[in-house]
């Protein structure tokens, strides 16, 4: 049986013997938007792609964050370049599209990364600006990106990922207008890949509890180390580098018949608590 570039990439081959080989996953050549790529999940995931031979555009709100995370990649071998960027501001969309355009010719990988979950006291108690914000961060800025770079990708083929969030599936009070921005996510996933495809790729990772540095407070605490042994099924919060694969896996051949998927990366947590 012959096979696929994709299987090839896939698996190194010993006799009957097969050998997953994840490090096998070359992206050299490719162009990468990491939006939020300055700290946190966003951070390994522009780690992560760098290592794998890509150029990567590091976009967030602190233009020195982003250089700082430049020089990081740059010397260690790799090329980035830094960028402004609000999620919660159309205009800025647009701009970091010219900008990448203007840099690098464009870009063969978009991570949909940058967002914010600020807990209310209460539904009754948000306001109209806060609800507006979370929506134009966690899910504007994603439609507005995606459609900007999808139709770009169109001319040499491309994948997507956005980053939602379990909570998309398994909502908690206080974060309503989170949890329904990150369910709209999801929904621009599945109509994004039905609109780009068979050229560019549009996939969603879910995380879940992540030991970062903007939830370390509470990830680290002893009430949700209590939580997540009695609760999720590998008893703790993931770290960084734990989400830079799922993402490697998405944007790389490895992943050439997959789109419009959900892939949850959690732990546990969106199943906690159901029947067995």
């Amino acid at each position: 049986m012959q096979r696929s570039p994709a299987t090839r990439i896939c698996w190194v081959s010993r006799g009957a013997r097969r050998k997953s080989n994840v490090n096998a996953i070359d992206l050299t050549g490719k162009v990468a938007v990491v939006t939020g790529g300055s700290r946190g999940l966003g951070l390994e995931i522009a780690r992560g792609l760098s290592r794998a031979g890509a150029t990567v555009a590091i976009a967030s709100r602190k233009l020195e964050a982003c250089a700082k995370v430049v020089e990081e990649l740059v010397a260690a071998g790799g090329r980035a370049s830094s960028h402004t960027f609000n999620a919660g501001r159309w205009e800025d969309c647009d701009r970091l599209y010219a900008e990448v355009a203007e840099r690098w010719g464009g870009a063969h990988i978009l991570v949909n990364n940058a967002g914010m979950s600020p807990v209310a006291p209460s539904s009754l108690e948000t306001t109209e600006a806060l609800f507006d914000k979370i929506v134009a961060v966690n899910l504007r800025a994603v439609f507005r990106l995606s459609a900007l770079f999808g139709t770009q990708m169109l001319r040499m083929n491309g994948s997507i990922v956005n980053i939602s969030s379990s909570g998309s599936l398994r909502p908690e009070p206080g974060f309503a207008p989170y949890a329904a921005a990150k369910a709209g996510v999801n929904l621009l996933t599945a109509t994004f890949a039905k609109e780009f495809g068979p050229k560019v790729r549009v996939n969603t990772v879910m995380p879940g509890p992540f030991h970062t540095d903007a939830t370390k407070a509470w990830s680290r605490s002893g009430e949700f180390k209590r939580h997540a042994d009695r609760a999720l099924p590998l008893g703790r919060a993931g770290e960084p580098p734990e989400i830079a694969g799922a993402v490697l896996y998405l944007v790389s051949d490895l992943a050439s018949f997959t789109t419009g998927a959900c892939l949850t990366v959690d732990g546990g947590h969106s199943i906690a608590g159901q029947a067995g």
